[in-house]
């Protein structure tokens, strides 16, 4: 079965931590550009951090810059994202996705990923 599961997500504080898991079976994430992005209720889902398919480069939405961090495992089929001080306006269902097609370079449009996982929850309470 083709599929990105994410893990991770709870309940936190303002100003605590949480690390997001996006592990792929039935799939390699290897040569692959991903992405995390995150939806609030009547909210559309935005971009908020994705990796080049070779590690080499990361990229953050303006405002967890500084807050957030991805990575990836390729070796675990696994991607992360770190996220420190966390603030109330991240609360969000948080997706990871993969493109479609591998050593392309990552995007910022949800339009442009083509698998995606079932999001994970992440609350914070001010």
């Amino acid at each position: 079965q083709v599929q990105l599961v994410e893990s991770g997500g709870g309940l936190v504080q303002a100003g605590g931590s949480l690390r997001l898991s996006c592990a792929a079976s039935g799939l390699t994430l290897r040569s692959y550009a991903m992405g995390w992005f995150r939806q609030s209720p009547g909210k559309e889902r935005e971009f908020v951090a994705a990796i080049s398919w070779n590690n080499d480069h990361t990229y953050y939405a303006d405002f967890v810059k500084g807050r957030f961090t991805i990575s990836r495992d390729d070796a675990k089929n696994t991607v992360y994202l770190q996220m420190n001080s966390l603030k109330a306006e991240d609360t969000a269902l948080y997706y990871c996705a993969r493109r479609s097609n591998a050593y392309i370079a990552v995007s910022y449009g949800a339009d442009s990923y083509y698998y995606w996982g079932q999001g994970t929850q992440v609350t914070v309470s001010s």
